[in-house]
C-alpha cells in the first residue's frame, strides 16, 4: 500500500483545538504505534472501528465527472476531531489509520494524457491500482473482525470495499464464503456496464466477480436510471431498488419503511453500509440535485442500518467540498462527521 499515508497523534493534534475543561475527539481517539507493522497493530488494537480516507477524484473522473471528491476528507477530520468526547460518543473505540493519497497519479494523467478520451481510459486504468490497495486494507481491518469506517472518494470505492470485506471476514470465519451483501442510500444504482473501472460500476464489477449477493439501493430518481440498468436490476431475485418518486411523490412507503425493507432484504449475513452524498438536497457534488433527501434523512439511514443490519463497513462517498471552479460547500465536511458518529451509537443500540 504504497500510497497509504499513517497519522501520528501529533498529526491528529495539529487538527484538533484543544480546549481546558473540555475533552475533544481528537484527543481521544487511537492512532497506530510509530513503526509498527499495520496489520500487526490493527490487531493488537482494542480499537472496534478503523477510520480511513480514500481522497480521490479517478473514479469519479472516469465516469465523465468533474472531481472534487477529493476535497471532503480534511474538512471532516476538521470537524470529526473537534467534535466533544462525552457519554453520547467519546472516540476511544476508534483507531484514525490515515488516508489513500494519488496524487501522483491524477498528476501524471493530467499533464501526459493526449485527448478526452485518453485521459478517460487513464483514469479508469489508475483505478484499478486504486482497487488494489484499497481492498488490502479492507481485508487486514475486517480479518481482525474491526469494521472499515471508509471516506472517499469516488463511489467506485465500493467495489474494493466489498471485495476486501468480503474477503476478510471470511479469513476471520465470520462468514462461510467471500461474499457479503450491500444496501446503498443513493440517486443512482453505481451499476452501470462492465466498461473499465469508474464511480458507476462498482456494484456491477462487484457481482460479476462473486463478492457480492443481495444489492438494495434506496432512493434511485427514475429521470436518471439507464433502460439496460432498470432492467437488469428487475430481472435479478438478488437486487431491490425503491426509488426517490416512490417514496416521496407516489408515497408508496415512507422512508423509514423503506429503509427496514432494504436492512430486512439484506439481513442474513453481513452487509456493506454505503452511503452517496450526490442523493441529499443541496448537497455539493457532480450531481447536485434540488430534490433529494435531507441531512436528517441520512443520519437516520445510517443509525438505522447501524442498529439493524449487520454492518461488513461504512462507507461514505461523493461528497465535494471545493469544485475545480472555486465552488465552496462547508456543511459536508460537518455532515459526513455526523454520520460517522450516528454509525457508531446505532452500533451500539441493542
Amino acid at each position: 500500500m504504497q500510497h497509504l499515508k499513517v497519522y501520528t497523534k501529533n498529526d491528529v493534534l495539529s487538527l484538533t483545538k484543544i480546549r481546558r475543561f473540555e475533552t475533544k475527539v481528537g484527543e481521544r481517539l487511537q492512532v497506530l504505534k510509530e513503526a509498527a507493522d499495520i496489520s500487526v497493530a490493527i490487531a493488537e488494537s482494542p480499537a472496534k472501528y478503523i477510520l480511513f480516507g480514500v481522497p480521490e477524484d479517478l473514479g469519479s473522473k472516469g465516469n465523465y465527472g468533474s472531481g472534487g471528491m477529493d476535497t471532503l476528507w480534511l474538512p471532516f477530520l476538521q470537524n470529526f476531531l473537534n467534535m466533544q468526547s462525552n457519554d453520547f460518543f467519546d472516540g476511544t473505540e476508534i483507531l484514525l489509520l490515515g488516508h489513500f493519497d494519488f496524487g501522483d497519479m491524477q498528476y501524471l494523467i493530467d499533464h501526459t494524457a493526449k485527448g478526452d478520451e485518453e485521459r478517460i481510459e487513464a483514469y479508469r486504468h489508475a483505478v484499478n491500482t486504486i482497487d488494489d490497495e484499497v481492498e488490502h486494507l479492507a481485508k487486514i481491518i475486517t480479518e481482525t473482525k474491526k469494521i472499515p469506517l471508509v471516506i472517499g472518494g469516488g463511489h467506485n470505492n465500493s467495489y474494493p470495499l466489498i471485495k476486501g470485506a468480503a474477503k476478510g471476514w471470511h479469513k476471520a470465519g465470520v462468514i462461510p464464503i467471500s461474499q457479503i451483501n450491500c444496501v446503498n442510500l443513493d440517486a443512482h444504482t453505481s451499476y452501470r456496464p462492465l466498461e473499465g473501472r469508474h464511480s458507476g460500476n462498482a456494484f456491477r464489477y462487484a457481482e460479476e466477480d462473486g463478492y457480492l449477493s443481495k444489492y438494495c439501493v434506496v432512493g434511485i430518481h427514475e429521470n436518471y436510471i439507464p433502460q439496460n440498468v432498470w432492467i437488469d436490476i428487475v430481472n435479478n431475485p438478488f437486487f431491490d431498488c425503491i426509488t426517490f418518486e416512490d417514496i416521496f411523490i407516489h408515497e408508496k412507503r415512507t422512508f423509514m419503511q423503506s429503509v427496514a425493507h432494504a436492512a430486512g432484504f439484506t439481513d442474513e449475513t453481513l452487509t456493506g453500509i454505503d452511503i452517496d452524498l450526490e442523493s441529499v438536497q443541496h448537497t455539493l457534488s457532480n450531481s447536485l440535485t434540488p430534490v433529494g433527501f435531507s441531512p436528517v434523512n441520512a443520519r437516520q439511514y445510517v443509525s438505522y442500518t447501524a442498529a439493524f443490519s449487520k454492518p461488513a463497513y461504512l462507507h461514505i462517498c461523493q461528497g465535494i467540498t471545493r469544485t475545480a471552479e472555486g465552488i465552496t460547500e462547508n456543511d459536508n465536511g460537518k455532515l459526513t462527521a455526523y454520520l460517522i458518529s450516528d454509525f457508531i451509537k446505532g452500533m451500539a443500540i441493542e
